[in-house]
């Protein structure tokens, strides 16, 4: 693996994450009571021995480049390991990434003095588990130009998706971005088959479709609208099935594009199912992050003589719940809950506080947020709407660090 670079897509704004991207960058958007969203990437890359990584930054990046210093300062320089926060530094002009593409043109001097022969791109937004060895071993067997990562998904979901077909070889024959009209898998017409945004290039083949492209001046300079399209006419462009091989990561085969409010939550959701559908305790495949040194959580009987409890949910480090009720949520590091209080299909993120007779559902909360006592949040969608965003599909957002008392 010493022959890959990574680059990982990190510095998307994540719009329809608002408002929980208000002061943060969506993979640094927290997950699962303790996980950052590139945490999981990362983890990927760890267990897949790449340990060579670019990040690549720019929306209000602070909190990702604080996670990243303080939870993955773990590979050693002198082997010629690292990861690496690369902000735009306009080498190429006066402008800041203009897309996926333009953002690796723009550090097309960091991978000629990599010397690598191939070049990992991956989202940072992503929850999933993957061995990319086996990926790595296809691309180089099949002397591809470009492998694409890719997976079964409902016809009715694909047009989400940059949609494939290929040949019996796996080679790609036709790729289109976010089609209307998606085409099928000609033995299963309920399916589409989906790009992960997981790409391999060998570096001389990205390198010029970068440079071409960068001199197109009506590109978005987007590899799915711009760059793949172009590669497949001229070059070898293969599909590679996620789960295919089996790696040295059990197969859930989950992936999830966390890109909205409702598939955050809904993702969240999944860890509480009896059989979660992606196994985060595989012993030797765990998801890494960076999380403060706090006692055990736990749960008391408040003075009024209320035991505390907690049903099937996630509770995290340094969580007291002092005669309340936490159901089927999950609950950051250092959350208070009082005596009374009931929270369900919650998700608290790190230092909320919940005051007595507290009821809460359906809702998302940010860091640093104080609930007054007896607030009532996920039951009126008329009065929630007055102060917080709600999604599509009604979850309330309270954002961070909000005031009841505005």
């Amino acid at each position: 693996m010493q022959e890959a670079l990574t680059v990982i897509l990190a510095g998307g704004m994540g719009s329809r994450l608002a408002p929980l991207t208000q002061d943060r960058a969506k993979p640094a958007v927290p997950f699962g009571g303790k996980y950052r969203i590139i945490d999981f990437t990362l983890s990927n890359c760890l267990h897949s021995g790449l340990r060579r990584i670019l990040v690549l930054t720019q929306y209000k990046s602070h909190s990702l480049q604080k996670h990243l210093r303080d939870g993955w300062s773990i590979f050693n320089p002198e082997l010629g390991e690292y990861i690496t926060a690369v902000p735009p530094q306009m080498r190429t002009g006066d402008n800041w990434y203009e897309g996926t593409a333009d953002a690796i043109y723009q550090n097309l001097w960091l991978l000629s003095r990599s010397e690598a022969k191939y070049v990992v791109v991956l989202s940072g937004d992503h929850i999933y588990r993957m061995d990319y060895k086996p990926m790595l071993e296809q691309h180089k067997s099949t002397g591809a130009d470009l492998t694409i990562a890719c997976m079964k998904v409902p016809v009715a979901d694909a047009s989400s998706f940059g949609v494939m077909n290929t040949d019996s070889d796996k080679k790609i024959t036709s790729f289109l971005e976010k089609p209307s009209s998606p085409p099928t898998l000609k033995d299963d017409p309920q399916h589409s088959l989906a790009s992960m945004g997981i790409y391999i290039f060998s570096i001389e083949a990205l390198t010029q479709a970068l440079e071409s492209d960068a001199a197109q001046v009506d590109s978005s300079h987007d590899f799915g609208h711009n760059i793949i399209p172009k590669l497949i006419d001229g070059q070898k462009v293969y599909a590679y099935h996620f789960g295919e091989q089996e790696g040295r990561v059990s197969q859930d085969v989950y992936w999830r594009d966390v890109g909205t409010i409702d598939s955050l939550y809904q993702a969240n959701m999944d860890l509480l199912s009896p059989v979660p559908p992606i196994d985060l305790y595989q012993d030797n495949w765990g998801i890494r992050t960076y999380e403060r040194q706090r006692p055990a959580s736990r749960t008391v009987p408040s003075a009024t003589g209320n035991q505390g409890i907690s049903i099937n949910s996630i509770v995290a480090n340094g969580v007291v719940i002092s005669g309340g009720s936490v159901q089927h949520s999950i609950l950051s590091s250092n959350v208070k809950v009082g005596d009374g209080a009931t929270i369900q299909d919650a998700i608290l993120f790190d230092q909320v506080k919940v005051g007595e007779h507290c009821q809460i559902k359906n809702c998302i909360i940010d860091k640093h947020v104080t609930i007054p006592d007896g607030t009532l949040i996920g039951f009126d969608p008329k009065q929630d709407r007055e102060r917080f965003t709600i999604s599509e599909q009604g979850i309330v957002v309270v954002p961070e660090g909000y005031s009841f008392n505005q």
